[in-house]
């Protein structure tokens, strides 16, 4: 009779904690078009195609990504003042790529050192947004573009 009440009282536990995994409403995650294709931020690294990292030293980094404050010299924009997205903007398709921010990427995977306005940068970003983070921006563009090869070569 005892493990019948334990059991009873752990089924609203579990019931609980898997709600709260699993969204009610998806949300949608950062993303680009790229001509046809799109690339989007992954929702589990299990799920994505190219995995990257953050590094706060520039001598770790395969690939420098500059902040910018001006969106004229920026190779890539975000600017999203819209409350709301349109629903095609970047349905996911089979040939969406996915980009995961990993802590601990697989080797050869890119490392971006993103730092304020940088005459040496690979890339330079201008991001305004309410949903994508600086990070994000980067790491879509670096999954658009790859990394440089003299960055990657240098190594």
């Amino acid at each position: 009779m005892l493990r019948l009440k334990i059991l009873v009282s752990a089924i609203p536990l579990i019931a609980a904690a898997i709600l709260a995994r699993v969204e009610l409403v998806p949300s949608q995650h950062p993303c680009i078009a790229i001509g046809a294709d799109t690339l989007q931020i992954a929702d589990a690294p299990w799920h994505a195609d190219l995995h990257v990292s953050f590094t706060d030293n520039p001598a770790l980094a395969t690939i420098r990504v500059a902040l910018t404050d001006r969106a004229e010299s920026a190779d890539f924009a975000v600017i999203d003042d819209a409350e709301e997205i349109e629903d095609a903007t970047c349905a996911v398709t089979p040939s969406t790529r996915f980009v995961a921010v990993s802590a601990h990427p697989p080797a050869g995977a890119p490392v971006i050192y993103l730092s304020p306005d940088d005459a040496s940068a690979d890339y330079r970003i201008f991001v305004r947004s309410k949903r994508f983070s600086a990070r994000e921006a980067a790491a879509l563009i670096v999954g658009a573009h790859g990394e440089r090869p003299r960055l990657a070569a240098a190594l």
